[in-house]
């Protein structure tokens, strides 16, 4: 189950967009009309992608991404918005980091599948630091375990030798013991 969090100041534009994105079962859809509402939300609950538009009262989209991209750095965050300011738009991509900016009005199709690759690029980017992280845990064990290998050979040169046959077997020399 995705959670996605919508943010305009427009009523009937949730609407439209709720009523696109509602048909896909693994969605749960919340849907704000003020970006500081949608900021407390954020602070109690988690999203995987939050959709706000750019203009709004009081904080615009840039400034909210913003602060989401703080409290939830892997939440995906995309802009919609009819105004098409290039500077405006290379801003919000550096300030909020934003994956896409998607144009009003919007085709319902390229909305939904937009969101279908922000949510598949966000999985990927947290198996990602999971396998990472996993990879780190793996390499410090194997340094504790070189560690303490190399502690018990320091003990008693040899121990941790062992003479091989061609065979794959292995034999023990009481004179080397």
């Amino acid at each position: 189950m995705y959670r996605i969090l919508l943010v305009d100041d427009e009523e009937n534009i949730l609407k439209a967009l709720r009523r696109t994105l509602g048909r896909k079962k693994n969605w749960e859809i919340e849907t704000y009309t003020r970006a500081e509402e949608a900021l407390r939300r954020t602070r109690v609950m988690n999203f995987e992608l939050v959709l706000t538009d750019y203009r709004m009262p009081v904080m615009d989209g840039v400034q909210f991404l913003s602060q989401v991209k703080q409290l939830q750095p892997e939440a995906m965050r995309l802009i919609i918005s009819g105004y098409t300011d290039l500077e405006a738009l290379l801003g919000a991509i550096n300030e909020a980091s934003i994956y896409r900016f998607i144009s009003k009005p919007w085709s319902d199709y390229d909305l939904v599948t937009t969101l279908e690759q922000a949510l598949s690029y966000r999985d990927t980017l947290v198996e990602n630091r999971r396998l990472a992280d996993r990879v780190r845990e793996q390499r410090q064990q194997l340094d504790r375990q070189q560690t303490a290998l190399e502690e018990l050979e320091a003990k008693y040169p040899g121990i941790t030798k062992v003479d091989w046959e061609p065979d794959g077997s292995f034999y023990l020399d009481e004179n080397k013991v």
